[in-house]
């Protein structure tokens, strides 16, 4: 086993071992989003209800968590955000990191992060208490969800089946998220609405 994975297993073991207790009641696919309201780095209360009439991703997020390094070191997050909302989409980054936990910012800090990263989401929501990370039973970072302009949940789990931090890993990696949008766009059914979420556990308060 190389340098490089030896750490990689250790982070593993470290962050994505512990799956924290979510609502038994999370939502199914198939079934509507549920409706939240959030503050963004910019102090603005926002509603998932504000995008009705648009398909809305959320992507779970934790700048320390290797499996999201993945995606942005490579620049596959940003280049999604971009292909997805220049298409009309909605892309709301949620962090429910809670104070004192791993991935947990100011909004100081995630603006200068989406500045160093280029990453265009709509908007990035600060979940501290976990409510909105709760209500979706997002457990890892990345956890995607994908709702259509109808407000229904129509996929649910990882961004792609590379479920390793390995960077070298997105080349050839089938994007469940982006192959989700293209079905809805085209008026079809998903042919995979649910896949197991995977990357670091979401840190949540105790």
């Amino acid at each position: 086993m190389t340098g490089w994975k030896q750490f990689v297993a250790a982070a593993l073991v470290a962050t994505a071992s512990v799956v924290p207790a979510l609502a038994a009641d999370a939502p199914k696919v198939g079934a509507p989003a549920p409706q939240f309201t959030a503050t963004d780095i910019e102090g603005h209360q926002r509603q998932l209800s504000e995008f009705k009439g648009k398909p809305v991703v959320l992507e779970w997020h934790n700048q320390g968590c290797p499996f999201v390094k993945k995606h942005y070191g490579t620049g596959n997050m940003q280049r999604l955000q971009k292909e997805l909302t220049d298409q009309g989409a909605v892309w709301l980054t949620i962090i429910s990191s809670a104070p004192g936990k791993q991935g947990y910012v100011t909004p100081a800090q995630e603006e200068d992060y989406l500045k160093s990263q280029q990453a265009t989401p709509t908007a990035v929501l600060l979940d501290p208490d976990g409510a909105v990370g709760r209500l979706y039973g997002a457990k890892t970072t990345p956890h995607m969800f994908l709702i259509d302009a109808k407000g229904t949940l129509v996929y649910a789990g990882a961004i792609d089946d590379r479920s390793t931090p390995d960077p070298e890993d997105v080349k050839g990696a089938k994007n469940y998220v982006e192959a989700a949008f293209q079905e809805v766009k085209a008026g079809k059914a998903v042919s995979v609405g649910s896949t197991a979420p995977y990357g670091c556990s979401v840190k949540y308060s105790d």
